[in-house]
């Protein structure tokens, strides 16, 4: 065999091993995507949708920073999300878009996928100061039946991983996936904040509020925090169905649980009992700071007519009844829960007795 065959067929056996040598590695990388799909379609609940995009995606696509970025015009999600007690500042890399029509500088590409070198004007709302500063992105639309609802925004640190001219196939059925799953998570935790909601005054129910009650009595009781409750009734409501018929009282409901709300931090919690009867519990409040916060809440809510869509106005007022935990207490959080809301249920009775329009405590 002359040296040139032995050369050519020298050359050949490399290039087969360097063809058999990618095909591996490509083998591979498919796996490590197959693995991630299956792990995205089965999150059941945001936070593991979100787990998954970090960490799971970060990882099979060797990636330097990932974002996903939602349209929540409303904040109807970041609501839904605080509700079910997810905390969304322990995601940098979560961000939310509160305009619909798109994130300004990076408008006019927002429906179709933009690869090429990172540009600050174009894409630092989608990279903040708070994640790291790729070198290359790729900017993948989120789109639902023909909505877009955000981005997944993917970011290398090398300036050669993403160019303009690199075919985008591939990363747009990531970017399906990744949609799809996004609406499918964001439906069943919007059922699930339904079942938790009441649905008049949109604030949380009765099964939400003992829930919650339990979980920070437990809290409580492993870390000695300060936790209060407030009974609060509205006064002579039945005068106010009988004179301005059952819808006024509807909407005096609403309108007293939004001033009740303004008063409150995003880490209390409200909740509608039945009838004309809410709960609050505070969290991390001793017995004197909660005392205030009902001053405030019964001040607002006296503080200015309530105006009906009929035209009329009514002036409301409410009784408050307010208790606290003995974090000494070392009973089942049970056996605490049901005492909390009976002290404060015995000092809305005080209350009223007293006059209504009143603050009061029996500890």
């Amino acid at each position: 065999m002359s040296n040139k065959l032995v050369t050519e067929n020298s050359q050949l056996r490399t290039q087969l091993k360097l063809l058999l040598e990618q095909a591996h590695r490509n083998q591979q990388i498919m796996q490590r995507y197959q693995e991630f799909d299956l792990k995205f379609i089965g999150a059941n609940t945001f936070q593991e949708l979100i787990d998954s995009v970090f960490d799971t995606l970060t990882e099979a696509s060797e990636l330097d920073v990932i974002t996903l970025s939602l349209i929540d015009p409303a904040a109807e999600i970041r609501r839904i999300l605080s509700d079910l007690r997810i905390d969304i500042s322990d995601y940098p890399n979560l961000l939310f878009v509160e305009e619909k029509d798109g994130v300004g500088e990076i408008a006019h590409p927002a429906r179709k996928p933009s690869l090429g070198p990172y540009n600050t004007m174009q894409h630092r709302r989608l990279f903040p100061d708070t994640v790291l500063k790729p070198a290359s992105v790729a900017i993948l639309p989120l789109i639902r039946r023909n909505t877009l609802i955000g981005w997944l925004s993917l970011g290398s640190l090398d300036p050669t991983r993403f160019t303009a001219n690199m075919a985008s196939d591939f990363l747009q059925h990531r970017a399906s996936i990744v949609a799809i799953c996004v609406e499918n998570v964001i439906n069943n935790e919007r059922l699930q904040h339904i079942g938790l909601t009441d649905p008049l005054t949109g604030v949380n129910n009765r099964r939400y509020v003992e829930r919650r009650l339990l979980e920070e009595v437990g809290r409580t009781q492993r870390h000695g925090y300060a936790l209060s409750a407030m009974y609060i009734d509205l006064d002579h409501f039945k005068k106010v169905n009988d004179n301005f018929g059952h819808q006024g009282g509807d909407e005096v409901l609403c309108e007293v649980a939004n001033r009740i709300k303004a008063e409150l931090r995003l880490s209390d919690a409200l909740g509608r009992f039945g009838g004309e009867e809410f709960v609050v519990l505070l969290i991390d409040a001793p017995l004197d700071a909660a005392l205030v916060v009902a001053e405030r809440i019964r001040a607002s809510v006296n503080g200015r007519p309530i105006a009906l869509n009929s035209g009329e106005e009514l002036h409301a007022t409410v009784s408050i009844g307010v208790a606290s935990v003995n974090t000494a207490d070392k009973q089942e959080s049970s056996a605490v829960a049901q005492q909390l809301l009976a002290k404060a249920d015995l000092a809305l009775y005080q209350a009223k007795k007293a006059g209504r329009n009143k603050v009061m405590s029996t500890d």
